[in-house]
């Protein structure tokens, strides 16, 4: 086999597996849009189909904006799950449904869920905190309020902004999206 053969396996393998991958984004996109949208009027669900570019620019305002479209929100975690750090969203929607609670009995088992599943070392998913974090949060399941998890929560908010956030408007997901807007208005 000479090299120029080697080299055309070697490039139909590499669109192969982007092919593939392409295709494995778009189904968790689906997937999480569909239970996301569960409790969302029936129109909504059509939505995503003919989200503008107007709309895409709109998220690339603030991880805020990004994080309040269910879209956009759905499209980050997929994104999160490519590079293996979705437990940050993950915790952080945690933390938010967290401060709704207004049983001081669902309040403590919550809190200690959470505890076990993102803040205790060795948890399944255990976020980037350091030790201090831990610690007060250690003391704060005592007597769990609803700001127990307020000073990890939002270092993972400035964690997710300043890292994965920009990063998200490079990745081929969102230029994908860009691309399927873009062919709908035209």
């Amino acid at each position: 086999m000479d090299i120029a053969c080697v080299n055309c396996e070697d490039t139909s393998t590499l669109h192969e597996k982007k092919r593939i991958k392409h295709k494995t984004w778009r189904a968790t996109l689906r997937y999480l849009l569909k239970r996301s949208s569960l409790t969302q009027e029936s129109a909504s669900k059509r939505r995503f189909c003919r989200l503008t570019l107007e709309e895409l620019k709109q998220w690339e305002l603030s991880l805020e904006r990004l994080l309040s479209n269910p879209y956009g929100k759905a499209a980050f975690k997929v994104f999160l799950k490519s590079e293996f750090s979705e437990e940050n969203m993950e915790f952080w929607l945690a933390c938010e449904e967290f401060r709704k609670i207004r049983s001081s009995a669902k309040l403590t088992s919550t809190a200690n869920r959470i505890y076990e599943e993102f803040i205790k070392s060795e948890s399944p998913k255990e976020i980037n905190l350091d030790c201090h974090t831990k610690d007060c949060i250690a003391q704060n399941l005592k007597q769990p309020t609803h700001s127990c998890f307020a000073g990890a929560q939002t270092k993972i908010y400035s964690l997710m902004e300043n890292c994965s956030y920009p990063r998200f408007f490079q990745s081929q997901l969102y230029k994908d999206f860009c691309e399927l807007a873009a062919g709908k208005e035209t």
